[in-house]
């Protein structure tokens, strides 16, 4: 025969999974936009303006606007994620042949801060190294009024070359 205490997180265990279980169903029936193919660019573009393109240099401006902020009123980390992945990209862009097909080996994110909602972040991507095989980016968000480094982000590609048949 089991402890109470033992059963108590067994009955713990299972509310918590049934509750995630409702949680999901609630998000499956999301309305057919928010589904369909290009919504997560969109959404991101919506609130990320280019400021400077430069060969090795990437510089934006990034609202912070309510589709992107989490329960705690700040910005959301997968919204972070996907401009470090997205300004990371067009970086390496800037110095990489459209011929080369660019791999995504590693992406690291060292959240520092919060960004409050409304709040205006400058994201800086630079190349750190760029050779054959290898591109390295490294992305910064500082908040505008004050330039205090809120996140950190690094990037690593593998330049795949085109086989010549």
């Amino acid at each position: 025969m089991k402890a109470s205490s033992d059963r108590s997180k067994e009955d713990g265990a299972a509310t918590l999974f049934i509750s995630v279980s409702n949680q999901i169903r609630a998000y499956s029936s999301l309305p057919p936009n928010f589904q369909e193919k290009g919504f997560y660019s969109h959404l991101i573009q919506s609130i990320l303006q280019v400021q400077l393109v430069e060969r090795g240099h990437l510089s934006s401006l990034l609202a912070v606007k309510p589709p992107v902020v989490n329960a705690n009123g700040g910005l959301h980390g997968g919204a972070i994620a996907a401009i470090a992945e997205l300004m990371s990209i067009a970086c390496a862009r800037t110095v990489v042949a459209e011929d080369k097909e660019l791999f995504l080996g590693e992406l690291s994110l060292s959240y520092l801060y919060s960004a409050p909602a409304e709040a205006e972040v400058a994201v800086d991507a630079s190349i750190v190294r760029s050779g054959r095989n290898v591109t390295v980016i490294a992305v910064e968000f500082k908040m505008k009024k004050t330039s205090k480094l809120i996140y950190i982000g690094r990037a690593t590609f593998y330049n795949i070359p085109i086989a010549k048949l």
